[in-house]
């Protein structure tokens, strides 16, 4: 026999639909505490004697003691609950660190002032636990609750983002510094060279993705903007408009967020869509992307991990979705941005991350599925025949206050992936290439173009020059010299089949 406490309880006391939390409580008879944990969420058997009290505000305090802080849920689950009740609760502790942070939840999700006074005397505590989530080092101070917000947004934008196992293994990996260790280990002129193949990389990899071939125009545009997004931070609305401008066709640039309620999906038949991702209604665009700034310069003044930054800005963004079309592109370009001018990446250096989601589009889709499928069993909307969505009901909370903590961990592990296997690919392959020419040239004193051809049609070839490729292009060469020279790019390349050799 169970029940349920914290969240879970007040949620059925209120009869109160909504996105599950992540860790859910649940008390037992016995006296063993047991965690179980299943598809992303951990539900934790506490013994009988954890129970904490009948009243809405024992069960609010649970909650944060041990289901952690869910600004979503509270925003429902306050105003539910009612201002008498939270002022009753408050003013039985009024100095209890829980009974603070209550009441100041209260007043920022509500926009309503409780009949209490301000607090005199007693330590400042902050609004998040730094142990247990990530949090701005400039904590603001609340006279009126004696706390410290040092929440990483507002109330427009406020994620919230766990230090779960995985992210601070990866943290303490410092990624960065392998990233500058690999690139130092190369000569400045072939990583100037593996640069233009990289931003190409990065730049197919993008539209790919998204199942698009871009014409030249395009594809030189934006790979100019990888080239901004070194340096100039893009995070403002008249940047993210122009570079909206110079991603799309531009039949369809946007002068301004998106005024229509827009959606993701396919269409599985004839007049039918499946829909997997129903965006933000378009009155609430504005204010979620202004909220999105603005915890980007809180979270860069704050002192936040660049990875944690760049996921929550990122993802974020194309939660938002703001504009009608190249909202992925955008999302991944400020990925780029922030990393790049927080110095997580060497300076000048592009980071084909698109190409390391590209790779392995279920961990990418599940990245984003984390946040829209829970959110897809809430919103409540309709179709009409031409395809045009409304949305009935107001979802809005769960766009302003997410746990990003899913989207961190996968950005880390396509950080990851991206320096470990993308740029070194990269950085090998010209390596390579380079003592496979000096091998070729001792061999057969050939013009440069010549070199690339005969390479490239033996690494397309499993490292032999087809009948048809040496008719057109290699005739005047002996059966010697090609054997010779295919042995040349066989030992060449053997490096990188087997893996990158020791630097």
């Amino acid at each position: 026999m169970t029940r349920p406490a914290g969240y879970a309880e007040l949620l059925d006391r209120y009869s109160v639909r909504a996105v599950p939390n992540w860790h859910r409580s649940v008390l037992s008879e016995g006296g063993i505490r047991r965690t179980d944990s299943s598809a992303g969420e951990v539900v934790e058997t506490y013994p009988a004697a954890y129970w904490p009290g009948e009243s809405p505000g024992d069960h609010l305090e649970f909650a944060l003691k041990y289901d952690g802080l869910n600004l979503g849920l509270l925003a429902i689950l306050l105003p539910a609950i009612g201002a008498e009740e939270v002022t009753r609760y408050v003013g039985s502790k009024p100095n209890g660190k829980y009974a603070r942070r209550i009441w100041y939840f209260y007043e920022m999700l509500t926009g309503d002032r409780l009949p209490l006074s301000d607090l005199t005397q007693g330590n400042y505590v902050d609004l998040l636990d730094g142990d247990e989530h990530f949090t701005s080092d400039r904590g603001e101070p609340i006279r009126r609750q004696r706390v410290n917000n040092n929440l990483l947004g507002d109330i427009s934008f406020c994620p919230t983002v766990r230090r779960t196992a995985i992210i601070t293994n990866f943290i303490s990996q410092d990624l960065a510094a392998r990233c500058r260790k690999l690139i130092s280990s190369y000569s400045p002129e072939l990583l100037r060279r593996a640069l233009s193949y990289l931003y190409t990389k990065e730049m197919k990899s993008s539209f790919e993705i998204e199942n698009i071939k871009p014409d030249a125009s395009r594809t030189e545009r934006f790979i100019s903007l990888l080239r901004v997004a070194l340096k100039e931070d893009l995070c403002t609305k008249p940047l993210l408009i122009d570079l909206q401008n110079q991603i799309v066709d531009p039949r369809f640039k946007d002068d301004d967020y998106r005024n229509s309620q827009n959606y993701v999906g396919q269409t599985v038949s004839a007049g039918k869509e499946r829909v997997h991702y129903v965006c933000p209604k378009p009155e609430h665009v504005s204010a979620l992307m202004a909220g999105l700034i603005s915890a980007h310069g809180r979270m860069e003044r704050g002192g936040i991990h660049p990875v944690v930054q760049a996921a929550i800005v990122g993802y974020g963004f194309v939660f938002a979705h703001p504009f009608e079309d190249g909202n992925g592109r955008i999302h991944r370009l400020l990925i780029h941005n922030i990393l790049s001018r927080r110095g997580f990446v060497p300076d000048g250096v592009i980071f084909p991350v698109s190409a390391a989601m590209l790779k392995q589009p279920a961990a990418y889709d599940a990245s984003l599925e984390a946040f829209s499928r829970p959110l897809l069993a809430l919103v409540e909307y309709t179709l009409d025949d031409q395809g045009r969505m409304t949305v009935h009901n107001d979802p809005g909370v769960w766009y302003r206050y997410p746990d990003m903590t899913v989207q961190v961990e996968s950005l880390f592990d396509f950080v990851e992936r991206t320096i470990e296997t993308e740029l070194v690919e990269e950085l090998e392959f010209l390596a390579n290439y380079d003592e496979t020419k000096r091998s070729v040239q001792a061999i057969v004193d050939m013009p440069d173009r010549d070199i690339d051809l005969f390479i490239r049609f033996c690494l397309q070839n499993n490292g032999r020059l087809s009948q048809r490729k040496r008719e057109p292009h290699f005739q005047l060469l002996t059966d010697d010299e090609i054997q010779r020279l295919e042995r040349a790019v066989a030992e060449g390349y053997k490096q990188r089949d087997d893996g990158p050799a020791e630097s």
